[in-house]
């Protein structure tokens, strides 16, 4: 009885001592994999180890956390990587819609953190992102520090393109979201065209589940000849504003489509125009937004 009391003893101090930093940790294991549920199931299984581990001897238990869920996200990372390679049409990150922009990790910036190798992108996320010194970082990744100096600098030379040299006005991101939505679903060409940059692109991630673009459209005449037809079919079935907010540090909205399905829409504002419209309609992308 003394036995099973004091097991229920340790899972309630081992409990009290990570949910207080389960956020910080899934925040870290979402920018590493691009997936809510993912990100979840490697919290989850740290807290399993974290659990078995004699934590009278952790002097830092963020630190050992850390360390725990980024070497899990390697690990799964290395699988990660062949089924991108099999993914039918853009792959786009699961979409985090929230009250507030994101201005550390956006959502361009996190397609250019898929490029990297795995350790590239912990050594980037650890020092440029969690502010971390190259000292811990070295700790978590297993190499010295100057091996990690490289390879976050290998990977700023990769992502500097993708971090926003000019951050939009949060309510005129909003207030560009709003006014997308309306032209694209009430087919008014002039008022988006108006919107659009010569050169945007339109990306739409379907992953072979529900009817997507099989490839980025790029330039304006396509992007609208798109929408254009896409106009019709909402006219004709519908689709419903549930919110406007952040999608990935970008301004956006969630909408209802037709099938009954969600779908996000993801803006990149660049001079005041949109440069690139990300859309998420793969269902097994969007559970956690129910």
């Amino acid at each position: 009885m003394s036995e099973a009391v004091d097991d229920e003893k340790g899972s309630d101090d081992a409990a009290a001592s990570f949910q207080p930093l389960r956020g910080k940790l899934v925040r870290v294991a979402y920018r590493m994999l691009g997936s809510v549920a993912d990100a979840e199931d490697v919290v989850q299984e740290a807290f399993i180890r974290w659990m078995d581990v004699d934590r009278s001897q952790v002097l830092v238990p963020e630190a050992f956390l850390r360390r725990t869920v980024t070497r899990l996200c390697l690990d799964q990372l290395k699988s990660a990587r062949h089924q991108r390679e099999t993914y039918i049409g853009p792959w786009l990150p699961e979409p985090m819609v929230e009250e507030q922009d994101d201005e550390d990790v956006t959502l361009p910036l996190m397609l250019a953190l898929e490029r990297l190798s795995p350790l590239e992108r912990a050594a980037f996320l650890l020092h440029d992102v969690f502010g971390l010194e190259f000292e811990e970082v070295a700790a978590t990744l297993q190499r010295d520090a100057a091996a990690c100096r490289q390879l976050a600098a290998r990977a700023r030379t990769h992502v500097r393109e993708a971090r926003p040299r000019y951050q939009v006005e949060k309510a005129r991101g909003l207030e560009i979201a709003n006014a997308f939505y309306a032209a694209s679903r009430s087919g008014d060409m002039k008022a988006l065209g108006a919107m659009l940059a010569l050169d945007v692109s339109l990306h739409a991630d379907g992953g072979g589940k529900r009817s997507a673009a099989l490839e980025p459209v790029l330039g304006l005449d396509a992007v609208l000849q798109l929408h254009e037809k896409l106009a019709n079919l909402f006219k004709a079935k519908g689709s419903t504003l549930v919110r406007a907010g952040f999608i990935n540090g970008l301004p956006g909205f969630v909408t209802r489509e037709a099938d009954g399905e969600l779908q996000t829409t993801a803006l990149e504002i660049q001079n005041g125009k949109v440069a690139a419209v990300y859309v998420v309609r793969n269902p097994d992308k969007l559970r956690h937004l129910h």
